[in-house]
């Protein structure tokens, strides 16, 4: 495959403060590419720096085979960007919006299909203060659309969103990506990097510490089966003693969590409820769970939480 992003040795600093320290990626065509991320990993930095937003103090990047800041007039007549952080004057309607930023480039898609096809055809007319968080982000999306771009950037692309709007985000961006584009998204969510991507980096203090698919960063946990289930009251300490050759324990308020040992060949929940079982141990809501790319998010960056 092609790769659409090439960066290498990629390092950006604010003062003291060093936001991306020497990381080196690619994008291939048609690949959704994600990155995940603590607060100040250095996710947005990253993406501004391959936008041509901001000027890296060192390292190459290429974008469709262009410099982001030499070539940033040609780069953003074939790339679509959603930042972070976006707005339009309150009294913009949507049509306006569309019509406006249509005439910053020299060839673009039909928008009034675009409108159509992200479900904001009966919003036209509708000033933006008056469309939800959901219809917000798929106007922003649609702007990003606007130049046909091979390349789309989407920079925290559903936060504050209800579950449902997000879900059909995840749906416009599947879609998108039909169509044989490349996206290269960050995220604070988890679960949307696990549905969507076909690659993720997660960047930790500057640096990527793990890239790979969604499934092969889940499988490098080498974690067993996981029992979870919840309890009323306290568990007795001769549990967790009669547990110790089975598994592990993990108390999180009136939640228990248990991870089987390594070359442990029973049932683990039979082992579970049986000992629950003989403890005397009032239980409820017991489950299984297989590992997620949060298990690995959090083992990789800790459980801290940071600004």
């Amino acid at each position: 495959m092609n790769q659409v992003v090439q960066v290498t040795n990629l390092r950006k600093s604010y003062g003291s403060t060093i936001a991306v320290d020497g990381i080196s990626f690619e994008v291939l065509e048609g690949e959704i590419f994600g990155m995940v991320g603590p607060n100040g990993a250095g996710k947005t930095t990253t993406i501004e720096c391959l936008e041509g937003l901001r000027h890296q103090d060192s390292g190459m990047v290429r974008v469709l085979g262009l410099d982001p800041q030499r070539d940033s007039l040609a780069l953003r007549s074939c790339t679509g960007m959603q930042l972070q952080q976006s707005n339009l004057p309150e009294r913009m309607k949507v049509w306006e919006a569309l019509d406006l930023y249509s005439s910053f480039y020299p060839k673009t898609a039909d928008w009034e299909q675009i409108l159509t096809k992200l479900g904001l055809a009966e919003k036209r007319n509708s000033n933006f203060s008056k469309l939800s968080g959901g219809q917000k982000q798929r106007l922003f999306i649609a702007l990003a659309l606007l130049p046909d771009p091979q390349l789309i950037f989407l920079d925290e692309l559903t936060t504050g969103l209800d579950p449902q709007a997000r879900h059909t985000i995840w749906d416009l961006v599947r879609d998108v990506r039909s169509k044989g584009k490349t996206i290269l998204l960050t995220t604070h969510f988890m679960e949307e990097a696990e549905r969507l991507c076909d690659r993720v980096a997660i960047l930790d203090h500057g640096r990527i510490v793990a890239l790979d698919t969604p499934a092969a960063l889940i499988q490098s946990l080498d974690m067993g089966e996981c029992i979870v289930f919840n309890v009323d009251g306290m568990l007795p300490p001769a549990f967790e003693r009669n547990l110790s050759a089975t598994g592990s324990i993990e108390i999180q308020g009136d939640r228990v969590v248990v991870h089987g040992n390594d070359g442990y060949k029973g049932s683990l929940v039979s082992e579970v409820v049986n000992k629950l079982a003989t403890s005397g141990v009032v239980f409820h809501n017991l489950r299984t769970e297989q590992p997620t790319l949060e298990d690995v998010f959090l083992k990789l960056t800790g459980k801290t939480m940071r600004e």
